[in-house]
C-alpha cells in the first residue's frame, strides 16, 4: 500500500473520531472503532496491505531516543510498552509521528503529553493496532483464522529489526537526559 494512502486511512478515522482521535486512554476511546469501519469499506487483500504498512510504519520507529522519550513520559517503558507506544504514535497521525520520530522532544508539545506529565489522565500508546485491522479484515470478508498467516505470507520473511536505531543513553541520568530531550526532561523532572 502506497504511504500516502495508509495514511490517508488514518487520516479519515481520525476524523471519524473528532476532538477525540488523540488518547488512547479513554475507556469509550472512538479511534479504534473508526479505523476498524473505515477499513472494513476495503477489500480483505487491502486490509492486508494496510497491516504490513502499518508494520513499516511503526519500524521506522524503532529508536532509541524515541523509546527514551516514551521511558520518560510513561515513566518507564519495556519492549511491549514501546510496541504500544509507536503504535499510538501512528494513531496520532503522520505530522506528529513524522516530527516525533525526527525529534522525540517535539512530543513536550502535545496536550496529552502535558497532561500526563501534571499525573492527569493520558496516554499515547495503543495495545495492539492489529485489532482494529483484524476485525476489519473479518469484516470485510476475510477469512477470520487467515488474518496472521496472510500477513506473515505478504511480509515475505522479512526479518524485524533487532536493535533500534540511533544513539541511546540512559534515560535515568537526568543530565543526559535534559540534553538529549530538554522540553520534555522539564516536563517530567520531579
Amino acid at each position: 500500500m502506497d504511504i500516502n494512502e495508509w495514511w490517508g486511512l488514518v487520516e479519515r478515522a481520525r476524523e471519524a473520531a473528532g476532538d477525540r482521535a488523540d488518547d488512547r486512554d479513554a475507556p469509550d476511546d472512538p479511534l479504534p472503532d473508526a479505523l476498524t469501519e473505515v477499513l472494513a469499506a476495503l477489500e480483505p487483500a487491502r486490509i492486508v496491505d494496510f497491516a504490513v504498512t502499518a508494520h513499516e510504519v511503526t519500524a521506522s520507529a524503532y529508536r532509541w531516543p524515541l523509546w527514551n522519550a516514551a521511558y520518560l513520559i510513561e515513566g518507564g517503558c519495556g519492549d511491549d510498552g514501546f510496541m504500544d507506544f509507536r503504535d499510538g504514535l501512528a494513531l496520532l497521525g503522520r505530522d506528529v509521528f513524522t516530527r516525533a520520530v525526527a525529534d522525540p522532544d517535539f512530543l513536550a508539545e502535545l496536550p496529552v503529553v502535558v497532561r500526563m506529565s501534571r499525573g492527569e489522565r493520558g496516554w499515547i500508546g495503543y495495545e495492539t493496532l492489529e485489532g482494529p485491522v483484524r476485525e476489519a479484515y473479518a469484516r470485510a470478508g476475510g477469512a477470520a483464522d487467515g488474518f496472521h498467516a496472510a500477513v506473515e505470507t505478504a511480509l515475505g520473511g522479512r526479518i524485524p529489526t533487532r536493535e533500534p536505531g540511533g544513539e541511546t543513553w540512559d534515560v535515568e541520568d537526568a543530565e543526559a537526559t535534559r540534553r538529549r530531550l530538554p522540553r520534555l526532561a522539564a516536563l517530567f523532572e520531579e
